[in-house]
């Protein structure tokens, strides 16, 4: 069973997120909460936790405080950000927690459940990604050094509407998003792989990301993912678990879950109906 801890000061969004998840993945899953980061730490400290969703700004103890410590301590789980800021010094401190995506607020249900079904399916892996060496985590910080300047200059703590003159870049960044997503959509990637490969911040590209494509960087993968599965289905002699090895799912079960997820019906049903159709 996979443990999912939430901190979360404010009650009814806390209590809304535990009930959502809970729904959505019953006994396979125990989810438990706390009210603020000292709560959170003393659960982490006292049981084996999985996945953490984690408010960036509590009273008291921060959320991205409480990653710091958490991360220190353990690695192989995976992080998740709830926030409503893009502030440069949270994604600076941000990139050595690790955290897999940020979830900007509002979010939906859908893409509450699309990136902790993510972090369920990555866990494993996500623990093998934390064991990094000094050199790694010296090209982040220096990295995060180099860019510091455009990210400030471009989201300063707020983001704004781009004005007309702006247009041109985010039309630029767009297509650099779409260019990596489909030379990488193979590989176990996330929002966080991207944001780097394009030298943005991790909150900045979540919220630019959303803005521009609608959704979340984990559920566009997903469906960038399922239509070019869609498309190698249409050739009768390329097996269902080949398939989900070519768009990033070398767990056929879970290539499956996802594909019914998002189409309403399993990848064989898929592949009968469209040859039926022909």
């Amino acid at each position: 069973m996979y443990r999912i801890l939430i901190a979360e000061d404010e009650l009814i969004e806390r209590t809304v997120l535990k009930k959502t998840l809970q729904k959505k993945f019953g006994e396979s899953c125990e989810v438990l909460e706390a009210e603020n980061g000292r709560e959170a730490l003393q659960i982490f400290h006292s049981t084996e936790i999985h996945v953490v969703i984690l408010d960036i700004e509590m009273p008291g103890i921060k959320g991205i405080e409480v990653a710091e410590i958490m991360r220190k301590e353990k690695k192989g789980f995976c992080i998740i950000f709830l926030t409503a800021y893009d502030k440069f010094e949270y994604a600076k401190r941000a990139i050595a927690v690790r955290a897999m995506e940020y979830l900007l607020k509002p979010y939906s249900d859908r893409e509450l459940i699309g990136v902790v079904e993510e972090a369920l399916h990555l866990f494993h892996k996500q623990g093998e990604n934390e064991k990094e060496n000094d050199t790694q985590r010296e090209l982040e910080e220096n990295y995060f050094m180099e860019a510091s300047q455009t990210i400030e200059n471009e989201s300063d703590g707020s983001y704004a509407e781009p004005e007309e003159g702006n247009l041109t870049r985010l039309s630029v960044l767009v297509s650099m998003v779409e260019d990596y997503i489909r030379n990488n959509y193979r590989k176990e990637i996330t929002m966080q792989d991207a944001a780097r490969a394009i030298n943005y911040s991790e909150p900045y590209f979540c919220k630019m990301f959303k803005q521009q494509f609608g959704q979340n960087f984990t559920a566009y993968l997903k469906e960038f993912r399922v239509e070019e599965a869609k498309k190698l289905l249409h050739q009768p002699d390329v097996n269902v678990k080949e398939i989900g090895k070519r768009v990033g799912y070398p767990d056929s079960n879970y290539f499956a879950r996802v594909f019914r997820g998002i189409t309403g019906e399993s990848p064989t049903e898929y592949r009968m109906r469209f040859l039926k159709q022909l």
